[in-house]
C-alpha cells in the first residue's frame, strides 16, 4: 500500500488538464503509441468536439522509480462550473490533487472554487503552472498569484507544458514525494466508496469504487449498504484504458466490479460496498447529495416513444448521477419528464447525449429554477414548474433562490460587468484586487437571471477575459409572477414561465413577436397573448389566409359582394371555434434565444 498514490487534476476550464493527463500516460508508457491520441481520456465525441471534459475518468498508471514499482491512480476532472459535482466525487476518492494554472491566463474563478473543494477534503495540493511554452506565458506573475492564494513557497510550484511534455517527470516525482499513501487496514471488513458507474448493454452496470479498508475478491458476496441489496462479484479488476480483470483488488486501490445488475435504481453514487458475510458497521461519510439548479421538461417528439425515453433516461442517469428527473404531463406535449440540471451547459449536454447515444429526438421546455411559495394558510410549496404555482389569491409570498457569483477579470472590464450584473438585479458585495491586473467582483444575484444567457453575455462584454463561478446561498423573497401564453384564449402550458414582475412585460412582448414569426398562418385569425392572471400584457395577431371570394362578381351591386364576404366571415368564425393551433418545435426553442 505504501507504493499507491491516488490523485486528481483540478483546474479552470481550458487550462490543459486533459493534455497533461495525456503526457503522464505517454511518459509512463501506460498507453502504447498506437492507442495514443489527443484527449485520450475523453471518450465521448461531444467532449472532443467542444474541447471540454464532461465526465471524470479514472486510469491506473504503473511507474518505476529508484528500483521500486509504484501504482498511481489518476482521475481527470471537468473544469466547467456546471460539472463541479463530478469534481467533488473525484476528490472523495483521492489523497492529493494537482492544481493546474494556465501561464497565459493566471488564476480564474473555477481554479479557486475547485481549490476550496480540495482543501475541504484535506487533500495534499501540488501547484503546477502549465503552458509555459506559450508566447504569452507570464510565469513570474502567475507564481505570485499562486503564492498569494495558497501560501506555498515559490520552489514548491512546478513548471510544465502538457503539449511538449516539459516538466512532466518532475510532476511524477512530486506526486510520489508529496502525496501521502492511502491509509486503511487490509484486515478490516470491506469498505469501498462508489464514485461512478456506467451502463454496458452486454455486462449490465459497471460500478467504479475506491477501497478504503479490506480487500475485494472475485466471487465474493457483496452488499450495497444504502439499498441493502446483495450480489456476487462476477468480475473485479482495475481501470486501465480498458477494464483489466484481477483476482482481487486491495486496500487503497481504485477498481471496478461487475455483478450483472440491470436496474439503474440499485446503484447510488456515494454508496458503500461491503462484504455480505462480514459487513462493515458504518457507511462512508462526506458525500453530498446533488442539488439541481435549473429545471426543464424533456418530452419525446412522438408520444409513442415515451417508454423508450424512460429507459434511456435511466441509463443516462447511471453515467451522470447529477441528473435528476420525475414524470410530468403537459397538455401541449403529452407525457415526459421534469428534469433537474446543474446548469444550462449540463442541460445542453444531456439533450445532445440523448440524441447521439440513444437516438432520441426530444423537445425541451423553457428552463426555470425552483421557487418556494408560502400560502396564506402557512403551507410551504416547492414550485419547480409554472403549473405547480398556487393561485395568487391564496399566496402569501414567494421566495426565489439567490447565488453568490464570483467574477474574476481585468480592471478594464469592471464597468461592463457592473452594468450587466446590476441590470440582472445583482447586488455588489465586494470588489478586491488580487493583483494589479486581476480584480475579483462578488455579487449576490437571483439564479433566475443567470439561467438564460448570463454566461454568454459576460464573455462577450469582457472579450472572453472574465471567469465566473457561483454557489447557492439560500432563498429570498421576490415579486415573482406566472406569465401564461394564450393562443386564441387557450393556454399553452409548455410556454408558461415564472418571472419577476419587472421583467414580465418586456419578456412577454418579445415572446409574442417571436411566436408571430414562427407560427404558421391558418384559415382563421390567431391571437397570441401574454397574460399575468386575467391581465393581458402583450398581444400580436396572425392574420388569416383569405381567398378572394368576390373575384367572380364583376360589376353589379355592392350588396352581392357584401353577402359573399359575410358568408366567408361566418365560415372563418366557425373554423376558429373548432380549429386548433399547431405549435412547431422551433417555437419552444425560440424562448431560449429571445435576445439573439
Amino acid at each position: 500500500m505504501k507504493n499507491i498514490r491516488n490523485f486528481c487534476i483540478i483546474a479552470h476550464i481550458d487550462h490543459g488538464k486533459s493534455t497533461l493527463a495525456d503526457r503522464l500516460l505517454q511518459i509512463t508508457n501506460t498507453i502504447s503509441e498506437r492507442e495514443m491520441m489527443d484527449q485520450v481520456l475523453d471518450d465521448m465525441d461531444l467532449e472532443r468536439e467542444k474541447g471540454i471534459t464532461i465526465k471524470s475518468h479514472a486510469i491506473q498508471i504503473n511507474y518505476k522509480q529508484d528500483g521500486e514499482d509504484y501504482i498511481l491512480n489518476l482521475i481527470d476532472t471537468p473544469g466547467h462550473v456546471d460539472f463541479s459535482y463530478e469534481v467533488s466525487r473525484a476528490l472523495a476518492a483521492c489523497e492529493g490533487a494537482l492544481l493546474l494554472v494556465d501561464a497565459t491566463q493566471g488564476i480564474q474563478a473555477q481554479t479557486i472554487s475547485n481549490l476550496y473543494l480540495a482543501i475541504e477534503n484535506d487533500l495534499e495540493i501540488i501547484p503546477v503552472i502549465n503552458k509555459i511554452d506559450m508566447d504569452g506565458a507570464m510565469i513570474e506573475e502567475v507564481k505570485d498569484q499562486i503564492i498569494d492564494l495558497i501560501g506555498c513557497k515559490a520552489e514548491d510550484i512546478l513548471l510544465a507544458s502538457g503539449r511538449t511534455g516539459v516538466g512532466v517527470e518532475l510532476i511524477l516525482e512530486a506526486i510520489l514525494k508529496r502525496i501521502p499513501a492511502p491509509k486503511g487496514n487490509p484486515d478490516d471488513p470491506l469498505q469501498a466508496l462508489i464514485f461512478d458507474s456506467v451502463y454496458n448493454s452486454f455486462r449490465g452496470i459497471i460500478v467504479y469504487y475506491r477501497i478504503l479498508n479490506g480487500t475485494l475478491k472475485k466471487g465474493d458476496k457483496v452488499k450495497f449498504v444504502s439499498t441493502g441489496q446483495e450480489y456476487l462479484a462476477d468480475e473485479v479488476g482495475i481501470l486501465k484504458l480498458a477494464l483489466d480483470p484481477k483476482k482481487q483488488v486491495n486496500t487503497g486501490d481504485v477498481g471496478y466490479i461487475i455483478t450483472g445488475i440491470k436496474n439503474a435504481k440499485e446503484v447510488k453514487v456515494g454508496d458503500t460496498i461491503t462484504n455480505a458475510l462480514v459487513p462493515t458497521q458504518e457507511m462512508i461519510k462526506g458525500f453530498q447529495e446533488v442539488k439541481p439548479m435549473v429545471f426543464a421538461g424533456i418530452f419525446p417528439v412522438n408520444t409513442d416513444e415515451f417508454e423508450e425515453l424512460r429507459d434511456c433516461m435511466d441509463k443516462l442517469q447511471l453515467n451522470d448521477a447529477s441528473l435528476s428527473y420525475e414524470l410530468e404531463t403537459s397538455q401541449a406535449l403529452g407525457f415526459g419528464f421534469r428534469c433537474g440540471f446543474l446548469g444550462l451547459l449540463h442541460m445542453e449536454i444531456i439533450q445532445e447525449r440523448l440524441e447521439r447515444e440513444f437516438n432520441q429526438t426530444v423537445i425541451t421546455t423553457v428552463p426555470n429554477v425552483s421557487f418556494i411559495a408560502y400560502t396564506t394558510q402557512g403551507e410551504k410549496i416547492i414550485v419547480n414548474n409554472p403549473s405547480e404555482m398556487p393561485d395568487p389569491v391564496k399566496t402569501d409570498r414567494i421566495e426565489e433562490p439567490f447565488i453568490k457569483a464570483q467574477i474574476i477579470t481585468k480592471p478594464d472590464y469592471i464597468g461592463n460587468i457592473m452594468t450587466l450584473c446590476l441590470g440582472k438585479r445583482g447586488i455588489l458585495v465586494n470588489q478586491s484586487y488580487l493583483t494589479q491586473t486581476r480584480v475579483e467582483l462578488i455579487f449576490e444575484m437571483p439564479l433566475t437571471e443567470i439561467v438564460f444567457d448570463f454566461y454568454d453575455k459576460l464573455k462577450s462584454q469582457t472579450r472572453g477575459y472574465a471567469s465566473f463561478d457561483y454557489n447557492p446561498i439560500g432563498y429570498r423573497e421576490a415579486d415573482i409572477v406566472k406569465m401564461d401564453i394564450l393562443l386564441n384564449n387557450e393556454k399553452v402550458d409548455a410556454l408558461s414561465a415564472l418571472i419577476h414582475r419587472g421583467r414580465a412585460q418586456d419578456f412577454g412582448r418579445k415572446l409574442c413577436e417571436k411566436l408571430k414569426e414562427l407560427l404558421p398562418r391558418q384559415q382563421f385569425q390567431i391571437a397570441i397573448q401574454a397574460a399575468i392572471g386575467a391581465k393581458v400584457i402583450s398581444r400580436e395577431n396572425i392574420s388569416a389566409m383569405r381567398k378572394d371570394v368576390t373575384a367572380k362578381c364583376y360589376g353589379g351591386d355592392i350588396s352581392r359582394k357584401r353577402k359573399l364576404l359575410e358568408k366567408q366571415k361566418e365560415g372563418k368564425k366557425r373554423m376558429r371555434q373548432i380549429g386548433n393551433v399547431e405549435v412547431p418545435q422551433e417555437a419552444f426553442l425560440a424562448v431560449l434565444k429571445l435576445d439573439d
